[in-house]
């Protein structure tokens, strides 16, 4: 496992060439995952109780992921770099996860609160204080999803 950390090279590419285009694409893929593919109910009905919301975040969760997916694979395959299933797995596996936790909106607000900033959490104007911290810690895990694409 060290020694595949330690590598610079992840078949024939080099990792930071892999980690980049995963999280460019990755970027992409949330942008129209959260923004473009997301319907109206979903977004509406994810955060609360019961089946409604249960089926709501699933129908998000897996249009999200399943176009993340497909960009990931088709990036990757017509730019010849090589991609990694596990990697891709576990990048794909961490991204839904925390996706669906963040998408609950309780643990935004309550880290929001966390850090002293209960005010942000409610804001609406200048800024929706509450969707600015969903969206960046959307992309730092992210980050982390890229990271686990080049490195397993």
């Amino acid at each position: 496992m060290l020694d595949m950390v330690t590598s610079t090279e992840v078949g024939g590419a080099s990792r930071p060439v892999v980690f980049l285009v995963a999280l460019v694409v990755l970027s992409v893929a949330h942008q129209v995952g959260d923004h473009v593919l997301q319907t109206d109910r979903q977004a509406a009905h994810k955060a609360g109780r019961g089946g409604a919301a249960v089926r709501a975040m699933a129908g998000h969760l897996l249009a999200y992921h399943g176009a993340a997916g497909v960009l990931l694979v088709g990036t990757f395959a017509l730019l010849r770099v090589p991609l990694s299933g596990v990697g891709l797995a576990a990048g794909l596996g961490f991204s839904a996860a925390t996706h669906g936790l963040l998408d609950r909106r309780w643990p935004v607000r309550g880290l929001l609160r966390l850090l002293r900033a209960p005010k942000f959490a409610e804001a609406t104007t200048p800024v929706f204080g509450l969707y600015q911290a969903d969206q960046a810690l959307h992309q730092l895990a992210l980050l982390v999803c890229a990271i686990l694409v080049s490195v397993l």
